[in-house]
């Protein structure tokens, strides 16, 4: 794929070294530009700290770009991430929730890292390195047990080692999913519950669910994505037609971090213009 021709549409979840990717948000503007995409949203988790970074590469390539964020939730008792496109910056009630939970994670992966250390000869000053990461988290640990040889990449890690149920395992506080999706519209944002069919999930969202929060302002949901079962769509796909939610598709990218690769799933423009139509911050 190359940068000329008709754009390939627009890649709206990517994380970088912000969060739990490994790649720094200009690279990824570099990257959807040579790979010939319309553009990108950077959706690292719980924090907008690449935006400007990432704003500043995708002009300097000729790409556009969705300011975004993936959200930690859960939703009757069940993991769930939402993301928010377009909020503003300024955000203060979203923000002061986010910073809860961004300092929740720090102090889990700090237990987490100390339950290891029995066992495995990492330290908690070799999780956190000089990564530019807000939000610490599994990701970051399985990196460390990576490099010190433990597991031969972050999936290897989490399936051996840092799975719930592991003795090295502690949850995290999350935002309720309602709650959140609450807090992105007040922030000006419009707001998507990313992968819903997720395999490493036990089971998919129930369409039930997925119309509970559309009740609520959901406005989107995250159908084309690597991850997702395709025998756990067909519900997920009737239900969103009849709630007239956007689908989207995107490709989860984390760099290194995950074989997911940028724009192998995208959103067609027209989307995108629709989800403009309702933000405060569209680009």
């Amino acid at each position: 794929m190359g940068g000329t021709g008709t754009p390939l549409g627009f890649d709206l979840h990517t994380h970088s070294v912000c969060s739990d990717g490994t790649t720094r948000p200009g690279e990824i503007a570099r990257e959807a530009a040579e790979l010939g995409l319309a553009g990108f949203a950077l959706t690292d988790h719980d924090t907008i700290d690449g935006w400007g970074e990432a704003r500043e590469a995708a002009r300097d390539a000729g790409v556009d770009f969705l300011p975004g964020i993936e959200i930690t939730t859960k939703f009757r008792g069940r993991s769930r991430h939402l993301l928010g496109y377009g909020i503003r910056p300024e955000a203060g009630e979203l923000f002061a929730a986010l910073a809860e939970v961004r300092e929740s994670r720090v102090t889990r992966a700090r237990e987490m890292v100390r339950r290891l250390s029995a066992d495995y000869a990492i330290t908690w000053d070799q999780v956190v390195g000089a990564d530019d990461a807000r939000t610490v988290g599994r990701p970051h640990i399985a990196d460390a047990l990576v490099a010190a040889g433990y597991a031969v990449d972050r999936s290897a890690a989490f399936e051996a080692v840092l799975f719930p149920g592991s003795p090295y395992y502690m949850g995290t506080k999350a935002i309720e999913t309602a709650e959140a999706i609450r807090l992105v519209r007040a922030a000006g944002g419009f707001a998507v519950i990313a992968h819903p069919a997720a395999a490493r999930q036990s089971a998919p969202l129930p369409a039930a669910d997925l119309a509970a929060l559309a009740a609520v302002g959901l406005g989107g949901v995250e159908l084309d994505h690597p991850e997702n079962r395709a025998d756990w769509l067909p519900s997920l796909e009737g239900a969103a037609a009849e709630l007239r939610l956007e689908v989207t598709g995107a490709s989860d990218y984390h760099g290194a971090g995950k074989p997911n690769r940028l724009g192998e799933r995208t959103s067609d423009p027209a989307i995108v213009a629709r989800i403009r139509e309702n933000v405060a911050v569209p680009r």
